[in-house]
């Protein structure tokens, strides 16, 4: 049996993303995660593709973009506050804040994430920004 557990959102990040993006460690089960992402204003992330984990990433605040390529197609989406998208598992994605706002996002990894080894940085679609 698995214990129920709770968590606050830290006040602090807990890491930097392959992406570049700052990490807020949220909660996890056998089948899945779930952390807390920022890209600061005028912010592109690096871009990456996951060897075996695939995400849903819910936004939260902020404005901006991501863009998705897999198997010969692509697409730029708009972001922001309630924006949903997913993130296949093979997916390359990248993503930009738009404008003088932190974009945040909620992503939920399936399965957890397994450590820095997981996401491989590759070409994206726009000069990253990140660190």
């Amino acid at each position: 049996m698995i214990d129920f557990d709770t968590k606050q959102l830290p006040a602090q990040r807990d890491t930097i993303a392959p992406d570049g993006s700052e990490v807020r460690l949220l909660l996890e089960l056998p089948r899945g995660g779930m952390a807390h992402f920022e890209l600061g204003p005028g912010q592109t992330s690096k871009t990456v593709v996951h060897r075996t984990v695939e995400e849903i990433w819910f936004f939260l605040s902020g404005h901006g973009e991501m863009w998705r390529q897999q198997d010969g197609r692509a697409s730029v989406v708009k972001v922001c506050t309630g924006t949903c998208v997913t993130i296949p598992l093979g997916t390359r994605f990248q993503f930009r804040a738009l404008g003088d706002e932190t974009l945040t996002a909620i992503g939920v990894t399936m399965p957890p994430w397994p450590g820095e080894a997981e996401a491989i940085v590759v070409q994206g679609e726009w000069p990253p920004t990140t660190p």
